[in-house]
């Protein structure tokens, strides 16, 4: 099968980061992507009734490998924090945010926007500061806000498996738990930057919250091209409210 689909999609001639989307060769709908992700070739049939996913490496052009080289040195360059986002030094608002889900409000990486009233979340990739995401502590909209450009994903935590959330308060939650990092997308859709974040683990847990799992089974199919062992756990609410039921699930994933 794999060698008939690539032979099928092998005259594409798909530059660096170059995404096409066709009829798929197995189930014939309109589901189907190609994608050339730095030299190899990743395919994926969306329809959940059809299996169809993989991967092949092809040769880049010269042209693709000084682009790559050059989009790898802007993405590089650090996030100047803006000035009204400083250390919280115990503000009401974010110890009581904190203790609410369960977690250290003397974390160094919680911050505070003194200017939009919003606990900030640092997004630190080998040990540079990239961007930031704040949640509002009151009625301001928007309730999430992004302060920089980058698509890379919040992560928290030190361990050996990813578990994929919504939000940074999940990924916090999870994160304090031994053997998880969490990773929080931000919403329900994968980016370019998420899939070359979780590319480094090779198990990854897809727990977007119980109302989403069309979601987690879409991205689930996305991430089998760049993680070995991808699974879907399904919640009977998000994870940051530490369901019983929910947490046993989750640490069952590392004893099985």
């Amino acid at each position: 099968m794999i060698y008939n689909i690539y032979k099928h999609i092998s005259d594409l001639h798909l530059y660096d980061g170059e995404t096409r989307r066709m009829s798929c060769p197995n189930c014939g709908q309109r589901t189907f992507t190609v994608t050339n992700n730095m030299g190899t070739l990743l395919w994926n049939c969306y329809r959940l009734s059809c299996g169809v996913s993989g991967q092949k490496r092809v040769r880049l052009s010269v042209d693709d490998i000084k682009k790559r080289k050059e989009n790898l040195s802007e993405a590089e360059k650090s996030f100047d924090i803006p000035a009204y986002i400083v250390p919280h030094r115990r503000e009401r608002n974010i110890v009581k945010f904190c203790y609410s889900y369960g977690f250290d409000p003397d974390d160094p990486s919680v911050m505070y926007d003194i200017k939009e009233n919003r606990i900030v979340f640092p997004i630190v990739h080998n040990k540079v500061l990239m961007d930031a995401i704040g949640r509002s502590l009151s009625t301001r909209l928007p309730k999430w806000k992004r302060y920089g450009n980058s698509d890379l994903p919040f992560s928290y935590g030190c361990g050996n498996v990813a578990v994929v959330v919504e939000d940074c308060v999940s990924a916090t939650v999870v994160g304090g738990l031994e053997s998880f990092v969490g990773v929080a997308l931000l919403g329900t859709s994968l980016q370019e930057g998420h899939k070359g974040y979780l590319a480094q683990f090779s198990t990854a847990v897809i727990a977007l919250d119980p109302d989403a799992l069309t979601k987690n089974l879409q991205i689930a199919k996305e991430l089998r091209g760049h993680v070995n062992d991808v699974r879907v756990l399904r919640l009977t609410d998000d994870l940051k409210y530490r369901n019983p039921e929910d947490m046993e699930k989750l640490n069952g994933i590392i004893t099985n």
